[in-house]
């Protein structure tokens, strides 16, 4: 088996779980209250990821910058998540916001020059088409 599919597998399970428990979470609390409690969810992790390491986290100017603007997008993709779960129904906007890869797999293209192959083009075509049907 491949080094990646477990890992893989486990950010499946967690976003899937992730993208459904704001639904429930705004019934109680703001998006904006909820996106705090999840920076510190965030922070406990990281506090947990920082003991695995030692306290010594690798040091790299770029890569440190790279991170932060990483958890900026992150938390900033997490509370438009969180908005548009409160009032949208969570199939259509987990559905809608699971389009990101397809950005990714562009950039990836354009900037890394990663080659996108047939199938995979046709994969996104057809999770486009997915999309529209969830969505009307």
């Amino acid at each position: 088996m491949n080094n990646w599919i477990l890992p893989a597998f486990v950010a499946v399970v967690c976003w899937g779980i992730w993208a459904f428990i704001p639904k429930i979470t705004t019934r109680y609390i703001s998006p904006t209250s909820a996106m705090i409690y999840e920076a510190i969810g965030v922070c406990i992790m990281g506090f947990a990821v920082l003991i695995f390491v030692g306290f010594r986290p690798e040091v790299h100017v770029k890569g440190i910058s790279l991170a932060i603007l990483t958890g900026i997008l992150g938390i900033s993709g997490a509370l438009g998540f969180l908005f548009a779960i409160k009032s949208g129904k969570v199939s259509v906007v987990a559905m809608f916001t699971a389009m990101s890869p397809v950005l990714t797999i562009l950039l990836a293209y354009i900037f890394l020059k990663e080659p996108i192959t047939l199938k995979e083009g046709l994969g996104m075509l057809f999770a486009f088409a997915a999309l529209f049907l969830f969505a009307s």
